[in-house]
């Protein structure tokens, strides 16, 4: 993650950036942070959960969609790029012909930790997320080897945290069949 400038952009000028480069920046308090490119395994973890997801939403035929690095505003002057996230089809449809930064809460959103992001993810988006109401929080740690689920409970988040073989509980997806083996697994070729 590299802070880009000093300039302070607006969510709208930011909504509008194009550096003609295909880089990814978040804003965070108003300035462009470069976020470093993923590594192979954060994409195939990434890829993996959206599947799983998007196979659980239409077995269910449930009106969600599944995400990966669309944006959600957090803040008056922020915006994150999740790794995963799900949101309802209604809101996705506002959003249809214009840049996919969602400002109404996905109902979850994946993290998946990578050197650069540890404190980005498990501190600062942690409470964004919770402060904007994501029901539903997780952090795929490939490094420590666990999966940490967080849900919303009167503003704060609950924390449960599996380790290899648990079995992953969702309140979103409660026929979710998945272990933490299962995930990390999915990062390797």
């Amino acid at each position: 993650m590299i802070q880009l400038s000093e300039k302070i952009y607006s969510f709208e000028d930011y909504c509008q950036y194009n550096d003609e480069a295909d880089n990814h920046y978040e804003l965070v308090d108003g300035r462009l942070v470069l976020m470093n490119p993923p590594t192979v395994r954060h994409f195939l973890l990434a890829k993996f959960l959206e599947m799983a997801f998007d196979q659980l939403i239409q077995r269910k035929a449930l009106p969600l969609v599944c995400f990966r690095e669309a944006g959600v505003r957090t803040g008056w002057r922020k915006s994150r790029l999740p790794d995963v996230f799900v949101t309802t089809k209604e809101a996705a449809s506002e959003l249809l012909d214009q840049s996919a930064i969602f400002q109404i809460p996905p109902l979850l959103i994946v993290e998946i930790v990578s050197p650069d992001s540890i404190k980005r993810d498990y501190r600062y988006k942690r409470s964004e997320y919770a402060a904007l109401g994501v029901d539903e929080y997780w952090i795929v740690d490939p490094n420590k080897e666990k999966i940490t689920i967080f849900l919303l409970e009167e503003g704060l988040y609950e924390e449960k945290v599996y380790n290899l073989s648990d079995k992953l509980v969702s309140r979103l997806f409660s026929e979710l069949d998945l272990t933490v083996n299962q995930v990390l697994a999915s990062g390797n070729m």
